[in-house]
């Protein structure tokens, strides 16, 4: 991850990235997993993406050197917030998905004011234990870009309603985001939906999507 950024920022149609560690307990954890880290890409076109994912010596380390891949190719619905102070998916998405019953993906990211940490890692156990017992979670992983402050978490949904319903009627998920706007907790913050277009590989043994992608 140290070393990566000079070359990843060299790629040609690469045009945002972020290279993220996790944490203890699929990555909501305070303490880092340092076996689990992802990264997050955004191109210029597919051509881009799959020639540096089929050719580029990079991503042919990252492989040799990874037990288990798990790749996701997404194509924005929604998007509203800051990344560095960048819109990344900030340009035209791609169609809807051909029913509500499309699997959805949904990232959220924070830059979390020093003082307003120990609040934040207060509730991030009982949200996180939330988020991975609610109806419909097909995936969802804690990542960082740095330890404590810069968080962010990546879910995969069956569907937009099983997101919606655990997003508008999980109590603690209601709680936690009106702390967040009455306790300012964040400098700066991102959230954003996307379209499943197709899953590769594996995440702990398995296909989280399996079964949804046609």
């Amino acid at each position: 991850m140290g070393t990566s950024p000079a070359r990843l920022a060299q790629v040609p149609g690469l045009t945002f990235f972020k290279l993220m560690g996790s944490g203890a307990r699929n990555g909501f954890g305070f303490w880092p997993n340092l076996d689990r880290y992802g990264l997050m890409a955004v191109w210029a076109d597919a051509a881009a993406a799959d020639t540096f994912f089929n050719q580029h010596p990079l991503w042919a380390n990252y492989q040799q050197r990874s037990a288990e891949l798990w790749t996701v190719a997404l194509a924005p619905l929604k998007a509203h917030g800051l990344w560095d102070g960048q819109t990344p998916f900030d340009y035209s998405p791609g169609p809807p998905p051909a029913s509500e019953g499309a699997p959805l993906a949904v990232l959220t990211r924070a830059s979390i004011r020093l003082r307003k940490t120990p609040r934040f890692w207060q509730y991030v156990e009982p949200t996180s234990a939330a988020l991975a017992e609610a109806a419909g979670v097909r995936a969802a992983i804690g990542l960082g870009e740095l330890p404590v402050v810069r968080q962010a978490t990546f879910s995969v949904w069956e569907s937009a309603r099983a997101m919606q319903e655990y997003a508008y009627r999980d109590v603690r998920h209601r709680e936690v985001i009106k702390l967040t706007r009455a306790e300012n907790w964040y400098g700066e913050e991102l959230f954003a939906r996307f379209r499943v277009l197709s899953s590769t590989g594996t995440l702990d043994g398995a296909d989280p999507l399996a079964g949804l992608l046609f």
